[in-house]
């Protein structure tokens, strides 16, 4: 009797294990929950877009035009190169080098050397004479009484385009500034003209300029342009040398006694050759423009 009691006792155990093993079998695993996604990282600042003209650049650009045009006088050097292209595709490079003096608001002397005849030019505020010494010829036509005036006569009826007509009319920064369109600050360089010069690089009336301009004595000492209508985009560079501001200007400077005694010709080139003073004129279509 003790023995079927205790033998239902273990009975009674083993059938309570079953259950509970059978409950546990029946019931889902417990999955833990997932964590809670971030909530999304706020977009990064974006920089702001720098300004089209740019302080820094206007400010040397206007500090150059206005020490430009503040001289009653003016002679420099400007040596000029630009590419043309050649029967074999790959562009040529043509040098000229003028010496230059003027004086406001209606006197202007060109002397011109480089890679073709010599020439000479005079502005005396009533006329503009081009001279020829190796032909003995020179040309002679009505001018009107400025400095600017005359320089766009020059160039619509007779051609005549002096690549650094930027640096000489009256108001330098005012004549950028008419179709400025960009102008960016690129650094500072030890290397051009000799000195510590300020780079800044514009963009405007169909042109792209690179502009080497003295840190200290403000005045230019490089140019590089390219053309925006021209498909080859050849260069065309100035570089500006032996400045001399408001100083005396001898007698005589704006005549010259042998182009007086010369064959008088048309004011037009006597031969299909480049034009008589400056680089030959922009594509169709564009500003003549160095600065």
């Amino acid at each position: 009797m003790r023995q079927d009691l205790v033998g239902a006792r273990i009975l009674l155990a083993a059938l309570s294990l079953l259950v509970a093993v059978g409950a546990s079998a029946q019931q889902p695993p417990v999955t833990p929950s997932a964590p809670a996604p971030a909530p999304p990282a706020p977009p990064a600042a974006q920089p702001a877009p720098a300004p089209a003209l740019e302080p820094k650049a206007i400010e040397v650009l206007k500090a150059s035009g206005s020490r430009l045009a503040a001289a009653r006088t003016m002679s420099f050097t400007a040596v000029a190169s630009y590419e043309s292209p050649s029967p074999l595709g790959p562009a040529l490079v043509y040098t000229t080098r003028s010496l230059v003096r003027l004086q406001r608001p209606d006197k202007l002397r060109v002397i011109q050397t480089g890679d073709g005849p010599a020439s000479e030019f005079y502005y005396n505020g009533k006329t503009m004479t081009a001279y020829m010494p190796a032909d003995k010829l020179v040309a002679v036509a009505d001018a009107p009484p400025t400095i600017d005036a005359m320089l766009e006569a020059a160039y619509q009826s007779h051609g005549t385009y002096f690549p650094f007509t930027d640096a000489i009319v009256a108001d330098p920064y005012g004549d950028i500034a008419k179709g400025l369109e960009l102008a960016f600050y690129v650094g500072q360089s030890k290397v051009v003209g000799g000195t510590t010069t300020d780079i800044v690089a514009y963009a405007g009336d169909g042109v792209f300029v690179q502009m080497w301009i003295g840190t200290h004595d403000k005045l230019p000492r490089m140019a590089r342009a390219v053309f925006k209508k021209d498909p080859m985009r050849l260069r065309h560079q100035v570089e500006f040398s032996s400045w001399k501001l408001d100083g005396a200007v001898p007698a005589g400077a704006f005549v010259s006694s042998r182009a007086a005694a010369a064959k008088r010709i048309p004011f037009a080139h006597p031969d299909p050759g480049p034009p008589m003073v400056g680089t030959p004129p922009p594509a169709a279509g564009e500003t003549p423009k160095t600065k």
